[in-house]
């Protein structure tokens, strides 16, 4: 339980600290550089080769196609009854189609269940989350913003991002062996900085805003993410015959708060800014709650 209290005492650090701190200009995008670009590297270059093929695997990526096509299925065909606008079929679409599967899910998965946790969470975000908000987020991003969609800036993205780079090697490392012992502990001493400054940064940004008129779509677009989502994801799992570890992350990585990169995606393209960012404050904190009640359930289950 402690590494789970840990994470809680950062995420309130880092609330704690935005609201009565003298922060240095640039902190969020300096720890979220690092983050992104050390941290994120390291922890898949040290779990990628320690993991064995297993049919099972597929789930936890599978499991983030189910969320983002689902939602923009259901916000579509529900947007389209309410007389939404299209900015604001494609906020939810990006905000709550896609999970915080790596600053919330890494700490949240190894806190609940230990390394083996840890590595199936890396399989969903990295196979999973990460390709869609590269492809599809950009794609959604896009139409719904009335730009053309750029196959050039999707596969940019994809093939620069560090976190991915590292998967494939990571890869190739486990075909050839895995890494020297010292290697291995160096990189997992790295990526050990993740949990703790992934968390203070999701404080750091945690606001709540909402303006007239957008309660229904706040409730709606929560209640798919956090919900409905991981629900479908649950039955795909036990449709397939699937259990243990693979199946209780694969739906939790499926319930975890929306991404905070998605919801900065829909300011950058004006889709709703404002719902964005209220649906993502309002995820973490309540994700902290449905996904620490989940798990106990899934628990049960097994």
């Amino acid at each position: 339980m402690s590494p789970l209290v840990t994470l809680f005492a950062c995420l309130l650090l880092g609330i704690a600290c935005r609201r009565f701190a003298r922060l240095p200009e640039g902190i969020v995008p300096g720890i979220n550089w690092w983050v992104l670009n050390i941290a994120l590297p390291a922890l898949v270059l040290a779990l990628v080769p320690r993991l064995h093929p297993e049919p099972s695997l597929w789930l936890p990526a599978a499991g983030a196609y189910v969320v983002f096509f689902g939602a923009w299925l259901v916000f579509a065909t529900v947007g389209r009854f309410l007389g939404w606008s299209r900015a604001r079929i494609g906020c939810l679409t990006l905000v709550c189609g896609l999970g915080n599967t790596s600053f919330m899910g890494y700490p949240m998965m190894q806190a609940l269940h230990g390394t083996p946790g840890l590595s199936v969470a890396v399989v969903a975000d990295q196979l999973g989350t990460f390709p869609l908000l590269a492809i599809g987020g950009i794609a959604v991003a896009s139409l719904y913003s009335g730009s053309k969609p750029s196959v050039a800036v999707m596969a940019r993205r994809l093939f620069t991002f560090p976190a991915f780079l590292a998967l494939l090697l990571g890869v190739a490392i486990g075909m050839l062996g895995g890494w020297p012992a010292t290697v291995e502990g160096a990189l997992e001493q790295v990526g050990g900085t993740l949990t703790p400054l992934a968390l203070f940064s999701v404080g750091l940004q945690f606001r709540l805003h909402l303006e007239a008129g957008q309660a229904g779509a706040l409730v709606l677009g929560l209640a798919w993410k956090l919900m409905l989502a991981p629900v479908l994801v649950l039955l795909l799992g036990l449709a397939c015959g699937y259990g243990g570890v693979v199946l209780v992350v694969a739906v939790l990585q499926a319930a975890m708060a929306p991404m905070i990169s998605a919801a900065i995606l829909a300011d950058q393209y004006n889709l709703e800014p404002r719902l964005g960012n209220t649906v993502l404050g309002a995820g973490i904190a309540l994700s902290l709650l449905t996904i620490t009640a989940g798990n106990a359930l899934l628990m049960m289950m097994r």
